[in-house]
C-alpha cells in the first residue's frame, strides 16, 4: 500500500512584504506541517515576526499566497482564521481573574456557562494551572502569565498556535523550564505550533523544523540536527552554535572525493557529501564545530595519523565542559575546543603544549 504525504498545515509561496523601502519579507515559499513544532529562528530585524504577523492576519503580503489548511487566506480576516496568537507581551487582561482571562473568547460562542467552565477547567488543567482559576491577574508569577497566555489562545482549538517569542521575559531558569513544557504541551494537544525566536538553544530543543531567516528569506529550512550538522551556508553555521572556520585550498577532485590542504591541519580528503554543493579548485573554507575535536597530552603514545600541534591560549570553564582556546604551532590560527568535564579528569592550563585530534567527518563544506 503506498502512504501518501499529508497536505501542510500552512503552504506560504512567493510572499513578499515590504515597509517603504524595507523589505521585511522577500519572496518566502516554505511549507508547515501538520501537527508539528516549526520555528523561524534568525537575528533581529530578519522578518520572521512579519511573516507570523502574516500568517495571523496581522499584515497582508504585497505579493504572493498563504493558504492554511489548504484554504486561502487572501480574504480572510484574522479573528476568522483557524489560528490563534501568544503575545511577547502575553496582553492579559489585569482586571480579570485566571478563569474570566482564560474564557475570554469563548463569550461570543455559544456554549452553555457550564461548558464555558468545564472548557477552562479543562485547559487549564493541561497547562498546570488547575485549581488557580480565581487568581487575580495581578498575583501570577512570569511563568504563570505565560501559561494563562497558552490557555487563552488554545481554548478555541486553533489549527495553528502562533507563538511570537514567548519566553523571551522569563529568567534563564524559567525559560528552559518553559521551553520543556511547551513542547510537551504541544505533543500532548497535537496542534501546529509556529514559533518565533532568535534563541538558538532555543529553537534547536523545542522544534521538529527550522527555518533560518536573514534578510527576509529564508536561508535554510531543515531539522535541527541537519542544521547543526550541516549548515548550508558560513551565515547559518555562525548563527547555530560556535563553528571554526579553516580556510583551505581545493587541490584536487573525484565523483566521490575532494581533497584539500590547508596550513591549519595539513592534508585533508572530504567526501562529496560533507560539502553543500561541489567547490571549485582554489580557495574555500570549510567548517568544524568546536566539540568534534579532541585534545591529547603530547605525551600520549596513540597511534594517530591526522593531528596538529598547540598551546593552550584561553579557557573558559563552563560546569559541564570547558572551552579551550587553541593557538596551532603551525601557522599562529586560532581554534576553539569544547571539551566535556569529568570526574578525574587531568586539568589543563594555560601554556600547555597539547595535540589536536579530529575525525575528518565532522568537517562541512558551504556554499
Amino acid at each position: 500500500m503506498n502512504s501518501t504525504k499529508s497536505l501542510p498545515i500552512v503552504h506560504i509561496t512567493n510572499v513578499q512584504k515590504s515597509f517603504g523601502d524595507i523589505k521585511a519579507v522577500n519572496g518566502v515559499t516554505l511549507d508547515i506541517d501538520k501537527g508539528g513544532f516549526f520555528s523561524l529562528l534568525g537575528p533581529s530585524g530578519c522578518g520572521k515576526t512579519t511573516l507570523l504577523r502574516l500568517i495571523a492576519g496581522f499584515e497582508k503580503p504585497d505579493q504572493g499566497q498563504i493558504e492554511i489548511d489548504g484554504r486561502d487566506m487572501e480574504s480572510v480576516e484574522p479573528n476568522l482564521r483557524p489560528t490563534n496568537m501568544v503575545f511577547q507581551s502575553y496582553a492579559i487582561f489585569p482586571h480579570l481573574n485566571v478563569q474570566e482571562n482564560v474564557g475570554y473568547g469563548l463569550k461570543k460562542r455559544n456554549f452553555s456557562k457550564k461548558e464555558k467552565v468545564s472548557m477552562v477547567n479543562e485547559i487549564l488543567k493541561l497547562v498546570g494551572l488547575d485549581g488557580l482559576n480565581q487568581r487575580s491577574a495581578s498575583a501570577l508569577s512570569g511563568g504563570q502569565r505565560q501559561r494563562v497566555a497558552l490557555a487563552r489562545a488554545l481554548i478555541l482549538k486553533p489549527k495553528v498556535l502562533l507563538l511570537d517569542e514567548p519566553l523571551s521575559a522569563l529568567d534563564k531558569k524559567l525559560r528552559e523550564q518553559m521551553q520543556i513544557e511547551l513542547r510537551q504541551l504541544q505533543r500532548a494537544v497535537g496542534i501546529s505550533f509556529i514559533l518565533v525566536t532568535h534563541d538558538q538553544e532555543e529553537a534547536l530543543t523545542m522544534s521538529d523544523t527550522i527555518a533560518v531567516m536573514f534578510d527576509g528569506k529564508v536561508e535554510q529550512q531543515a531539522s535541527p540536527q541537519d542544521l547543526y550538522d550541516r549548515p548550508i551556508s558560513k551565515r547559518v553555521a555562525s548563527f547555530i552554535g560556535d563553528m571554526n572556520f579553516i580556510k583551505v585550498n581545493v587541490t584536487s577532485k573525484t565523483k566521490d572525493s575532494i581533497t584539500l590542504k590547508s596550513s591549519a591541519l595539513g592534508e585533508l580528503r572530504l567526501s562529496q557529501r560533507q560539502f553543500a554543493q561541489e567547490p571549485d579548485l582554489g580557495e574555500t573554507e570549510i567548517g568544524i564545530r568546536p566539540e568534534m575535536f579532541n585534545i591529547l597530552d603530547t605525551k600520549d603514545k596513540t597511534e594517530i595519523q591526522e593531528f596538529a600541534k598547540a598551546e593552550i591560549a584561553e579557557m573558559e570553564f563552563f560546569g559541564s565542559s570547558t572551552q579551550y582556546k587553541v593557538r596551532l604551532f603551525s601557522n599562529k590560527d586560532f581554534l576553539l575546543i569544547s571539551e566535556k568535564n569529568s570526574f578525574g579528569k587531568s586539568k589543563r592550563k594555560l601554556g600547555d603544549s597539547v595535540k589536536i585530534t579530529w575525525n575528518k567527518g565532522a568537517f562541512v563544506g558551504f556554499n
